[in-house]
């Protein structure tokens, strides 16, 4: 990542704990903005709208600003993530993160869909900080996505970095592209799923579901 990218997390890290080396970043990148600002002027013009009145007169800026958020997942290094916390462990036994909250949004239609994450991994040699994979699973949501390929690409930076025994992701979200418009289905849920080494045999997959669906506290 470039230092001038690096600079511009611009609060993407408001809430993280500064002890684990993040801190809060206010900051935006002004060029960005002005440039999607610009655009989104346009966009406002060609729905037949006025730019100009009142209450629009700033929404250009602000959508900027929110686009630079809502996709900042393109600044963060997953595998860096992990790293920043991978330490040696002999512990060769199921790990799970669930209910890890997901909102991203629709290479499709630029509309969000949001949801469930449901991690596990079983180390061979390495753990990593288990506030980590939460993290590694947003830096992949906060970008242009489909559901598909997010979860593929969170099992796998786990699996290159950690070089687990096995990786599963389990991915249930609803998407706003078909309840708001297209089919327009509102209770509708689309669960993905992908799995490494361990995790294929049945046995070990079923105790995963089983465990990610019990309500343990």
């Amino acid at each position: 990542m470039e230092d001038k990218d690096r600079s511009a997390l611009f609060n993407v890290l408001a809430s993280e704990d500064t002890a684990e080396g993040y801190e809060k970043i206010d900051s935006y990148n002004d060029e960005k903005v002005k440039e999607l600002a610009f655009h989104y002027q346009e966009i406002l013009r060609l729905l037949g709208e006025d730019p100009t009145r009142e209450g629009l007169v700033k929404t250009p800026e602000r959508v900027g600003k929110a686009m630079q958020f809502l996709t900042h997942g393109y600044l963060l290094d997953p595998k860096e993530i992990l790293m920043s916390a991978r330490f040696r462990e002999n512990y060769r036994q199921m790990v799970i993160v669930k209910d890890i909250e997901i909102y991203s949004m629709c290479e499709h239609h630029m509309i969000p869909f949001f949801g469930k994450a449901h991690v596990a991994y079983i180390p061979d040699e390495y753990i990593t900080g288990l506030s980590k994979i939460a993290r590694v699973v947003d830096a992949y949501a906060r970008r242009l996505q489909v559901q598909e390929r997010l979860t593929t690409q969170i099992k796998q930076a786990i699996q290159d970095t950690l070089k687990p025994l096995g990786v599963a992701v389990v991915i249930e979200a609803q998407h706003m592209c078909m309840s708001m418009r297209g089919i327009q289905k509102q209770n509708s849920v689309t669960t993905t799923s992908d799995f490494t080494g361990a995790f294929r045999q049945e046995k070990t997959r079923e105790e995963f579901i089983h465990l990610i669906g019990a309500r343990l506290h």
